[in-house]
């Protein structure tokens, strides 16, 4: 059976990245990363990509601040394209997509998210939630889309937040379960098993296909 193709995108450490990896070499996960691209030179994501043998590139962003300027976008998509990725994973990839690079993969770019979306999109997720005072909060597995965290749902997991927590440490535990359910969610995407209606996203029983719908 032929495997997932999967790019990842990243900036920082790569933690999601690893977890990507891990669960492709230990079987739990259908899926080949076959690039991992960074807007960071020296991301640790390219390192971490480096030891497990997979091929990863460095884009210059160019001038933007919170976005890929239009001839790095295409260079991303260009080098996406050029090997086979089917799945464009964001792992702490810290600027927004836009219209070039969404219509090259439709509904094909997930991106984990540190809260329990709708609430708490954006940067540092975490604290906005601890600050706020929530009782639960966790992470989202969705779909990209031209918004800020607004795409469609495909898993969550709660993290509750303990009374001796501090940011730092909520930040910690909402992290494992990031690390739990981003390849889950990528391994019901490599099982075509997720299909999206509207704004729900169904997860269709083992053995059923949304292809066949």
């Amino acid at each position: 059976m032929n495997r997932l193709k999967v790019g990842v995108l990243a900036s920082g450490r790569g933690s999601n990245l690893q977890s990507i990896l891990e669960a492709s070499a230990a079987g739990r996960l259908d899926a080949e990363v076959a690039l991992v691209v960074s807007d960071v030179e020296d991301a640790q994501a390219l390192q971490r990509a480096n030891r497990a043998g997979v091929e990863a590139i460095h884009v210059p962003p160019g001038r933007f601040r919170s976005r890929l300027d239009p001839d790095a976008e295409e260079r991303v998509v260009e080098a996406l394209q050029e090997r086979g990725v089917e799945i464009v994973a964001l792992a702490g990839f810290m600027r927004i997509l836009h219209d070039r690079f969404l219509g090259a993969f439709p509904r094909k770019i997930v991106n984990v998210h540190p809260a329990l979306l709708p609430s708490f999109p954006g940067l540092e997720a975490q604290r906005q939630a601890y600050e706020y005072g929530v009782k639960w909060t966790g992470a989202t597995v969705h779909f990209v889309d031209g918004g800020v965290d607004t795409g469609p749902i495909i898993l969550q997991a709660a993290v509750p937040v303990l009374e001796d927590d501090t940011a730092e440490t909520l930040a910690a535990r909402i992290l494992e379960e990031e690390h739990r359910i981003y390849p889950e969610a990528l391994q019901l995407l490599a099982e075509d098993r997720v299909l999206v209606e509207g704004r729900r996203v169904r997860i269709l029983p083992p053995g059923s296909t949304a292809g066949a719908r």
